[in-house]
């Protein structure tokens, strides 16, 4: 349950440690200013910024009834990151999965790219898309 969050934390200590250098040295607008950019650092690579995740198991069983992807994902992943805020409001009708969070997910990805574990891997009617292009995503989708 952790390890999605090591990013975040470990940019908010860090912005914590260079903030309170600055401030010692008399430039507290500095330690400001570096400090908002490490706290929205650690936002963006938090799993705070995806819509919640399910398991792999229960997205599969959702997909198949309603007939929307299924995207494998991961914190602190750019590209993750690149396509949910490319999506906009459209990424909640999608089903995620944190394979940080669920070993089958993890397996899911593994089983679809040579056993590696590249995300985002998209999965739309059962045929796996590893780092597809947000547009074609968004064009999956059913209205």
């Amino acid at each position: 349950m952790m390890r999605p969050w090591i990013l975040p934390v470990l940019f908010t200590l860090s912005g914590s440690l260079v903030a309170a250098g600055l401030i010692a040295r008399g430039e507290p607008g500095e330690a400001v200013a570096l400090l908002l950019l490490f706290v929205l650092l650690a936002g963006v690579n938090s799993p705070l910024v995806f819509p919640r995740p399910t398991g792999a198991l229960e997205a599969q069983r959702r997909s198949a009834v309603d007939g929307r992807p299924v995207v494998y994902w991961r914190p602190g992943c750019v590209y993750c990151l690149r396509l949910r805020t490319r999506l906009g409001r459209d990424a909640r009708r999608l089903h995620w999965v944190d394979i940080w969070r669920d070993p089958a997910g993890a397996a899911a990805v593994r089983a679809a790219n040579d056993g590696n574990e590249t995300v985002p891997t998209v999965v739309v009617a059962g045929r796996p898309h590893t780092n597809p292009d947000p547009e074609w995503v968004r064009g999956q989708l059913l209205p």
